[in-house]
């Protein structure tokens, strides 16, 4: 469905291209005033405050919510459905008792990573003026100079959010819903009234204009105002930078998910279970907390490189503000985003290949090369397809570890945005927006075939 599109538009970008449109010189001004000769003084709706971030990171958020619970509504069994109306429950009684509760999980899982890309944004709460958590971070470490508050500051956010974890996961307990008979017959779609079918497509359609088609036409319309001077060798060479930073991520992410995913199928012992688990946590670390994390012992290192080696030469940042850092940022924070599709790969292959060509003597390496990595193929360019994309629009990571000068498209963008140059910035914004495009229309073909 088009609504999921709203999920490639990063918050930072939607936010002042919806500023750019309720502003004075905006579109809708411009025709109120030209067209209707309504003069409205200032914006015509205030967004910059908290309201308005809340706005913003809802329309582009709620498709983590929304393609979740869609698959778990999909993969749901009609059977229990019948037996709830042979037992005299109503659509919407059955609805609300017994195919929400089954979605809970779901429901609760795309709340959680809702929850923390909220967490993790700083480009809309920057842009707005609103203080949060990462804006405290940076103002600390950046405007202040105050390290130990900003790493006082990551530590704190990151207790409240494995608080948060630890309390859903108490809260649900061992509640399971799985199907035990094998019956599961797919659900039937209902046959609405014409004046239903009209109001849903209304709906949608709103919900789709609002979240994705016109902040989309306003970019467009802003790149051809401006794309003669900005579209220039050194917007190419950003794009080139950009791709090749991420994909270079997402080539070692998937690297590294086979390696820890074929060590624990191998030795599947409590101590390998959880150097996985620990390995995966980090996107549910806020960026900026993980980039005080790394920043802090590539510091040490470097301190301890320079007294080690150095007596009077002056020897300069051997690790910090270096592109391996940032790099290995970006592998702590979208580790588990690689490592699901990996996972479910594997999973979907079984160990039944695996124990035939150990029996015909074939040594594991050999059958991960040749047998099995052939045969999870798809899971591994997905792997590498959603860490690419997640990587082009990281921002907070980006901004605090980059090498001096460097910048990505996500960082361009913004820093164009910041400074007043909303239009200049959109090309950036398209680009990114147009590659976060592919993974969706991949993921709504995999829902597609569970259906």
């Amino acid at each position: 469905m088009a609504t999921d599109f709203a999920l490639a538009f990063p918050g930072y970008i939607m936010a002042y291209t919806y500023v750019g449109l309720l502003d004075y010189a905006g579109p809708i001004q411009s025709f109120l005033r030209n067209s209707l000769d309504i003069q409205v003084k200032g914006s015509l709706v205030d967004l910059m405050n908290l309201p308005g971030a809340i706005f913003i990171l809802s329309i582009t958020l709620f498709p983590y919510v929304y393609l979740i619970s869609r698959s778990s509504f999909i993969q749901q069994s009609k059977t229990l459905q019948e037996a709830s109306y042979l037992l005299g429950m109503s659509r919407t009684k059955t609805f609300f008792k017994v195919a929400l509760p089954m979605a809970r999980p779901a429901i609760v899982a795309g709340i959680a990573l809702a929850a923390m890309e909220v967490l993790n944004d700083y480009g809309t709460v920057k842009y707005f003026g609103v203080s949060t958590f990462t804006t405290g971070i940076f103002r600390s470490w950046f405007s202040m100079g105050d390290a130990n508050t900003a790493i006082y500051l990551a530590a704190l956010l990151m207790v409240f959010v494995f608080s948060i974890l630890f309390i859903e996961s108490k809260q649900r307990g061992q509640r399971r819903y799985s199907n035990v008979n094998g019956l599961n017959k797919p659900l039937v779609r209902l046959k609405l009234s014409p004046a239903r079918q009209g109001l849903l497509t209304l709906l949608c359609g709103l919900l789709f204009a609002v979240s994705f088609f016109i902040p989309f036409l306003q970019l467009l319309y802003w790149a051809k105002l401006t794309y003669a001077k900005v579209i220039d060798a050194a917007f190419f060479t950003l794009i080139y930078r950009s791709f090749t930073l991420a994909a270079t991520t997402g080539a070692l992410v998937v690297f590294l998910s086979v390696v820890l995913l074929y060590a624990l199928r191998l030795s599947p012992f409590r101590e390998m279970k959880a150097l996985v688990k620990v390995a995966t946590l980090g996107y549910a670390i806020p960026g900026a907390v993980i980039a005080v994390g790394v920043l802090i012992p590539a510091l040490a290192l470097d301190k301890w490189l320079y007294a080690t080696f150095v007596s009077k030469e002056t020897l300069g940042l051997v690790l910090s503000g270096t592109l391996f850092v940032l790099v290995f940022a970006y592998i702590v924070r979208f580790m588990a985003v690689g490592y699901n599709p990996v996972e479910a790969g594997f999973e979907k292959v079984g160990m039944h290949v695996h124990e035939a060509s150990r029996l015909l003597g074939s040594r594991s390496t050999r059958t991960l090369r040749k047998i099995e990595l052939p045969l999870v193929k798809t899971s591994l360019i997905s792997g590498i397809l959603l860490v690419f994309v997640d990587v082009l629009k990281e921002l907070p990571l980006t901004l605090i570890l980059r090498p001096f000068n460097y910048h990505t498209l996500a960082t361009k963008a913004f820093d164009m945005a910041t400074n007043e140059m909303i239009a200049e910035s959109a090309s950036a914004s398209l680009v990114i927006i147009l590659t976060g495009i592919i993974p969706i229309i991949v993921l709504n073909k995999l829902i597609k075939r569970r259906a």
